[in-house]
């Protein structure tokens, strides 16, 4: 009998640690960021097309992410200047077709929030950075009957440590991310 009940307790916390990969919903997901042209004011712009998945149990409690974000489908609502940022100015998207994120730990801050560490790669370059992490929910989609997360990343890059634009661009060498995402469970 007590064998059975061992039995029964370790499958149902393997059940409840079960790892399982979810997916970005594009229509409600986005990354942004945040630059200062001319030290006077912010411009910001997108990401259009990306990719973004994570593993992670049923409550995301210790999620791994990875990130491919296209270059070339920035956007900052103004063409001559979205060219700009996808030549050899700043982005070469050409040569340099993705920005691509892996992470390497998690660490808990709060309830809901957390550190994400891990390695991006941008312009050829990989550096490791730190993400701040918010779980804002998580919920049962009516639909698929599959589970529905919300999250928010925000970090500060500096465009010097890729190589993006050089010293002289009229924009800041910090760049605001933030990154939200409804990720769902497959």
């Amino acid at each position: 009998m007590r064998k059975s009940l061992f039995v029964l307790f370790f499958m149902s916390c393997m059940a409840i640690s079960a790892q399982s990969t979810w997916i970005a919903d594009h229509a409600h997901s986005s990354v942004r960021f945040t630059v200062t042209h001319l030290m006077i004011s912010e411009v910001s712009g997108r990401f259009e097309n990306f990719d973004i998945q994570a593993v992670a149990d049923d409550t995301f409690s210790e999620p791994s992410f990875t990130a491919s974000i296209e270059t070339a489908s920035i956007t900052t609502n103004m063409n001559f200047r979205d060219n700009d940022l996808r030549s050899d100015h700043f982005f070469n998207a050409e040569v340099y077709p993705s920005i691509d994120f892996k992470s390497t730990a998690v660490a808990k801050t709060g309830d809901n929030t957390f550190t994400l560490s891990g390695d991006l790669t941008m312009h050829g370059v990989t550096k490791s950075i730190e993400l701040n992490g918010k779980l804002n929910g998580i919920i049962t989609d009516r639909r698929s009957q599959k589970l529905r997360a919300g999250l928010k990343f925000t970090t500060t890059l500096k465009r010097s440590d890729f190589g993006v634009g050089g010293s002289t661009a009229p924009v800041s060498d910090e760049v605001e991310v933030t990154i939200n995402l409804e990720m769902a469970q497959q």
